[in-house]
């Protein structure tokens, strides 16, 4: 990995700042099809770009190959949600001289905020990393994007972002659209650079909260979306393991085990009913399944390190132990009671990155709310319930939409949907900003901010502002969505 020099920092961000508002001018339908030909290109390239992902990451065939098509599918959701004119909230008021205050004419529109850096995730190669979320959503916003590779799959990172911008520029897109920058310092010098409006971050608290902290402290500080981790409870109630035991335990140790455990929604913590007999069939499950090969050395070691710890630790049972060598791990299973997993709540609540989860037994309905309250910011929050559950799960639920981005009925966290109504995001630590999504249209929030036009003269106003609506766009007018 060759670290991009300060000389081409430089010149990277000046062909960002340049870019930003050819971008910001350009059409709704102009910037979405710059996304399509971006998408269409990714997947044309596909069998380039998995063989080197798999090379760098151990990640499977089956997985990247998908990982590609959703990378390519949420580029055509945003361009989709771009030119309809959803997503830039075109609102107009008319002038009204009779209200009290008088209303001038009000025209307002959301604009990007100008280059943004994204930050690269590890077990997402794609959909996470040079042309995933963050990505597509602040080019769907209209800025211009410097994205840090990764350095597990520095290779992977440089042909993706080539053939991404090469695709746009050949339909017209600015040279400064989608660049690539490689090395640890760079990243965190082009985070203090004051060409760089915004950035977005995928990855471990620690390293997220570092980066968060120096765009908080700039002198002209900006927003950072960072996620960083979470546990992903689940909380198994009464009714429900009286009526599926078995799936339940198939299910959840296909969710924890999944991909290593290198999923950011992996369910680490399983509630359990006291007396719920499921601990010799849940510890069998696990040890059934085979060590596999993790990300990178880093994460291995960072995994290994965390479960080893965690198995040490007097608070719990070990159900399964689990292994770890020469970079890869088979899964670990813990178990304890809600006395013990609070009295230890520093380590067994934090998040530990790979196939370890702890299984925590409540007594009582009083028990299993008291620890729900205790828990804190999450992406997912799952609860396992049947029709008899509807008193208890009615009283749970409302403690966990106060912690999680997303509350799950009767499946697994595993799996994030790319759609409009997708909320992946949470409280901290799961986030630095939780009323933001890094997954979902909603998603290009995060790099825009509105502008309102007041008494501008037809002729001066953006085109998609105008009367008689040229652009034939989705708008608000006054108080109604129209395309008038």
């Amino acid at each position: 990995m060759t670290d991009t020099t300060s000389t081409e920092l430089d010149q990277i961000l000046d062909a960002a700042t340049e870019a930003a508002p050819i971008l910001s001018a350009a059409a709704p339908a102009t910037r979405a099809g710059w996304l399509r030909v971006a998408a269409d290109a990714l997947d044309a390239h596909r069998d380039e770009l998995v063989p080197l992902a798999i090379k760098e990451s151990h990640l499977p065939e089956a997985r990247l190959t998908g990982e590609v098509g959703r990378t390519s599918g949420q580029l055509r959701m945003f361009a989709d949600a771009l030119e309809s004119g959803w997503l830039s909230e075109y609102i107009l008021d008319s002038a009204d001289p009779e209200q009290t205050p008088p209303r001038p004419d009000l025209r307002r529109e959301l604009v990007g905020l100008g280059p943004v850096l994204v930050f690269g995730a590890s077990n997402f190669p794609f959909a996470f990393s040079v042309c995933g979320g963050d990505t597509a959503s602040a080019l769907a916003a209209g800025c211009p994007v410097v994205a840090k590779a990764h350095p597990g799959h520095p290779e992977t990172s440089r042909r993706t972002a080539q053939v991404a911008a090469a695709a746009m520029q050949a339909a017209g897109a600015p040279a400064g659209i989608l660049q690539l920058i490689e090395g640890f310092e760079v990243g965190t010098d082009a985070l203090k650079d004051r060409r760089i409006r915004a950035g977005g971050f995928t990855g471990s608290e620690g390293a997220g909260t570092a980066l968060h902290r120096i765009a908080a402290t700039r002198p002209d500080p900006i927003p950072f979306y960072g996620e960083l981790g979470s546990t992903n409870p689940a909380f198994v109630l009464p009714g429900a393991l009286a009526d599926r035991p078995d799936e339940l335990i198939s299910g959840y140790v296909g969710s924890m085990s999944l991909g290593v455990g290198q999923f950011c929604t992996s369910p680490g913590i399983l509630l359990l009913p006291a007396g719920h007999g499921l601990s010799e069939k849940l510890a069998q499950a696990t040890a059934e399944v085979g060590a596999a090969q993790m990300l990178n050395d880093r994460v291995y070691s960072g995994y290994a390190e965390g479960a080893a710890s965690r198995r040490e630790n007097g608070a719990v049972q070990v159900l399964t132990a689990g292994t770890e060598s020469d970079e890869q791990a088979s899964p670990t299973l813990l178990a304890t009671t809600v006395p013990e997993f609070l009295g230890q709540r520093e380590e067994l609540m934090s998040e530990c990155f790979g196939p370890l989860s702890i299984i925590v037994e409540y007594a009582d309905e009083q028990e299993l709310l008291k620890l729900a309250a205790e828990f804190g910011g999450q992406l997912t929050c799952t609860v396992q319930g049947s029709d008899a559950d509807t008193e208890l799960a009615g009283k749970l639920l409302p403690l966990l939409s106060e912690r999680a981005g997303r509350v799950i009925w009767n499946a697994w966290p595993t799996g994030v949907a790319v759609s409009w109504a997708m909320q992946h995001g949470g409280p901290f630590p799961a986030t630095v900003g939780s009323i933001h999504t890094s997954v979902g249209i909603t998603a290009a929030r995060r790099f825009q901010r509105p502008v309102c036009y007041q008494d501008v003269p037809q002729a001066l106003l953006p085109e998609a502002l105008r009367d008689g609506n040229p652009l034939n766009l989705l708008r608000t007018v006054d108080g109604e969505l129209a395309r008038h």
